[in-house]
């Protein structure tokens, strides 16, 4: 007698099995029961401390979203948003002719014409610093404002969606915190808040056609195929009617059609970029990254809380030049485009763009052997742009040396900017984080840590 699943292909009983398998373990939250759903039925479901500290405890609520950009690896801050060109061809290099922006008095490098049109709704901090030179650790310490080594500290983007996602009123299928495309890897962004917090990285490449967003787009699979699958599992589901209003049936049958609105409905098409205007997707540029950008404004507009575009390629030990010749044309156009696009979209004023990278690079190029013309780890000084959300255009706050290898004035930890966002985006910095051990735990470090800081960017707010 042949078994009533014998007409299926091998795959597709491979699939119904995979998801079956799951449904004795039933999700206790709309977000679990959507996660399991979306991330594991890959196959049939695809798959010195601030000296005021009330000051900091007022937020603005200027801000819904925030938009990082990761510049992963550490861009040089003399060839992009801090150029020396005084300091001669052993520091600039090629790289010795800054421009003018539409801000007057504001010069940046000369690899970014767009940007410089745009700086009246950007401001540069000059003055980052932290002085580590290691990846792992600077990345924690920009993304989380923190240094300790007792505890794992949520970072920047986690905190944001434990405060503004599904538990404090956000909606929708969409995650609260996304990463294009993939997760920086450095450094776990969850911390001790779990893994509930951590972002949904969404893999793919939203330059490619169609976008595989994990979970969402299967390769080689038709949406008639989808279909097919989606009516095979109800005609299983069997139970149903033998147990009506049974909760552990309904919470599955609602992961279903929650999941299925994600792969076949009109929230799955949020990550559908051939939506967009052609002359838009050129206007972002045609690259991984510029592609990234566009999506981020896609996920704004849908209120998507913390939005992280891990950039990478920035780690040019050797051959810097060369690198920044095919990556500061990409990111000029990307950001510049976003920053002009959330504009005209009314999206800036509730939106925060933050551009930066964990540390800066040494900025005497290394030209002997093997080097060849690099640039290494540099802590001590950096640059981030940051726009949009409440923060004014149109500003420098601290300055580097001469040859930018020292802060010369107006200090700024990482503690400073995360501070300074977390009141933009309305969380007080007295605002509690469940530490495992119930240590009393802020967003913002208190004094007894002692974290450096510098103080709130009050010239930018």
């Amino acid at each position: 007698m042949n078994s009533p699943l014998s007409h299926l292909d091998t795959s597709t009983l491979k699939d119904f099995r995979r998801i079956t398998s799951t449904f004795g373990s039933v999700p206790h939250s709309r977000r679990e029961a959507l996660q399991r759903c979306v991330y594991g039925s890959a196959g049939m479901l695809l798959m010195e401390p601030f000296t005021v500290r009330a000051e900091q405890a007022t937020p603005t609520k200027s801000a819904r979203s925030v938009i990082q950009i990761w510049l992963w690896g550490g861009p040089c801050h003399i060839d992009t948003f801090d150029p020396k060109p005084e300091a001669g061809r052993e520091y600039c290099g090629a790289l010795d002719t800054p421009i003018e922006t539409n801000v007057s008095g504001i010069r940046i490098g000369q690899l970014m014409p767009e940007l410089a049109k745009q700086a009246d709704k950007y401001s540069l901090i000059r003055s980052m610093t932290h002085g580590n030179n290691g990846h792992e650790t600077a990345s924690y310490l920009v993304q989380t404002g923190r240094s300790s080594e007792r505890d794992v500290f949520p970072s920047l983007g986690a905190v944001t969606s434990y405060f503004k996602g599904y538990d404090h009123g956000y909606k929708g299928l969409i995650p609260p915190y996304i990463v294009l495309t993939e997760p920086q890897g450095r450094f776990s962004e969850a911390g001790f808040l779990g893994p509930k917090f951590k972002p949904f990285a969404t893999g793919g490449d939203p330059a490619v056609n169609p976008f595989a967003v994990e979970g969402i787009i299967a390769p080689g699979i038709s949406e008639e195929r989808q279909q097919h699958r989606r009516r095979f599992l109800r005609s299983m589901n069997t139970l149903g009617g033998a147990l009506p209003g049974n909760a552990t049936l309904k919470t599955v049958v609602q992961s279903e059609e929650q999941a299925y609105e994600m792969i076949l409905g009109d929230a799955g098409k949020l990550f559908d970029l051939s939506l967009e205007s052609e002359p838009t997707r050129e206007r972002y540029g045609r690259n991984t990254f510029g592609q990234s950008c566009l999506m981020a404004r896609r996920l704004v507009e849908k209120g998507v809380p913390y939005i992280t575009i891990n950039y990478r390629g920035w780690d040019t030990h050797k051959q810097h030049f060369q690198a920044m010749n095919r990556k500061l044309p990409e990111l000029d156009k990307g950001l510049a485009a976003l920053l002009a696009d959330l504009s005209e979209h009314g999206l800036l004023e509730s939106t925060i763009v933050w551009c930066t990278g964990e540390f800066g690079r040494t900025p005497k190029v290394q030209t002997e052997s093997p080097w060849n013309g690099g640039r290494h780890h540099f802590g001590a000084v950096f640059s981030s742009l940051i726009a949009g959300g409440g923060f004014k255009g149109g500003h420098v706050v601290g300055a580097s040396n001469a040859t930018g290898e020292e802060v010369k004035e107006r200090p700024v930890y990482p503690a400073d900017v995360i501070g300074s966002i977390y009141g933009q985006l309305g969380i007080p910095a007295d605002s509690k984080l469940p530490h495992p051990l119930g240590t009393p735990t802020f967003v913002v470090p208190s004094k007894e840590e002692k974290v450096p800081m510098g103080g709130l960017l009050t010239e930018i707010l």
